[in-house]
């Protein structure tokens, strides 16, 4: 059997693929792409969001719900959680506990951080040179947080399907006193396979990856995005710089600007698919801080996930249930499909293409 016979089997049949970052496996289920569909898969009407609307609480210079006032800022601005999930002075509930019955102590801070004072821009519309100023902000916060805590959680969810409740372009940013389950299981992965293999498990892979692109959405040459082999939602992505690095704080002024190009390029890759402002969760993780900041974490390699949830069109989006629930995670579309779909999407966006053809039509009339 050649190698492009063994690739077909994996391409069009169902099979289990390994997720070395969380020691599962994934069912790929290809040829379920080819049922029927009998849900809505139009585009759905662009939503008209003011660039600055007086009740929204994330705008410059609006009153928050606890009564703050939000300074006039004009690139990034963050503030404390005003319903934090954590705080930092929660009581501790003590040790005599039933091995079934166990509870810790769960303190730390919230932030969220506004990437620009516009309402209607997204990260893939802003300019270069802000998408930097959120990463050193980023940098910034993982630097502050992680002196005190083992955990500094960045992450962003875009659009109402991911429960982000306010139309403005922001992230959160949790640190916390424990070692999140994401996380834990991650280190431990990674720490097993360096123990194996004398080098950093996302390291070797996206060497690997970077050889075989077919998987590979966008690279430059500090960075590349691929669609993970083990991939469970359909367009996910993972996002590794080619140098090895622990943390965002260790990324180089040359490193930070590659990253500013290279999340613009894939996040416009995702807003061209159905032409939408595209929804997902992502979240940077990277090796632990606060007292782990002495020790030898030579295992980690320094990583940002999307999680798209969009299976078909602007509406039809993958659900989690079921099987994912009680069994394993099931995907349909193909890893190596999804990432030539985004691969061969235009880098340009389709707004700014939309508003050169106005502008265009415009001078036609006049």
């Amino acid at each position: 059997v050649n190698a492009t016979d063994k690739g077909d089997k994996v391409t069009k049949h169902q099979h289990l693929r390994y997720n070395p970052l969380r020691d599962t496996w994934v069912l790929v289920s290809a040829h379920r792409m080819k049922r029927p569909w009998a849900g809505q898969v139009e585009k759905p009407p662009e939503e008209h969001i003011p660039r600055y609307d007086p009740r929204n609480p994330l705008c410059p210079g609006n009153t928050r719900a606890n009564g703050e006032v939000n300074s006039d800022y004009d690139s990034t601005f963050i503030f404390e959680n005003d319903f934090p999930a954590l705080q930092p002075d929660a009581p501790d509930p003590g040790s005599d506990q039933h091995p079934l019955f166990q509870s810790k102590a769960a303190r730390g801070i919230c932030k969220v951080m506004c990437f620009h004072p516009w309402s209607d821009v997204t990260l893939p519309l802003m300019k270069k040179h802000e998408v930097l100023k959120v990463i050193d902000k980023w940098a910034g916060l993982v630097e502050e947080l992680g002196t005190k805590y083992p955990w500094v959680q960045i992450f962003e969810n875009k659009g109402a399907m991911m429960g982000c409740s306010n139309p403005h372009p922001h992230c959160q940013v949790w640190a916390s006193n424990f070692l999140p389950n994401e996380p834990a299981l991650s280190d431990r992965c990674q720490r097993a396979y360096y123990k194996k293999h004398g080098e950093p498990l996302l390291l070797q892979y996206a060497r690997q990856e970077a050889e075989k692109k077919e998987r590979v959405v966008v690279e430059n040459s500090d960075w590349l995005a691929v669609v993970p082999y083990w991939a469970t939602w359909p367009y996910q992505t993972l996002l590794l710089p080619r140098r090895h690095v622990l943390r965002i704080t260790d990324l180089t002024t040359g490193e930070r600007e590659g990253l500013a190009d290279i999340m613009k390029r894939l996040l416009t890759k995702y807003d061209n698919l159905f032409e939408i402002s595209f929804p997902y969760s992502m979240g940077w993780h990277g090796a632990p801080t606060g007292t782990h900041l002495k020790e030898d974490n030579s295992h980690w390699h320094l990583h940002a996930h999307y999680y798209p949830p969009l299976l078909r069109s602007a509406t039809v989006k993958k659900f989690m249930v079921g099987y994912e629930m009680l069994a394993q995670e099931q995907r349909d579309l193909t890893p190596e499909q999804a990432a030539e779909k985004l691969r061969n999407l235009p880098e340009e966006h389709y707004k700014t293409r939309e508003n050169q053809e106005k502008e265009g039509g415009n001078e036609k009339e006049g």
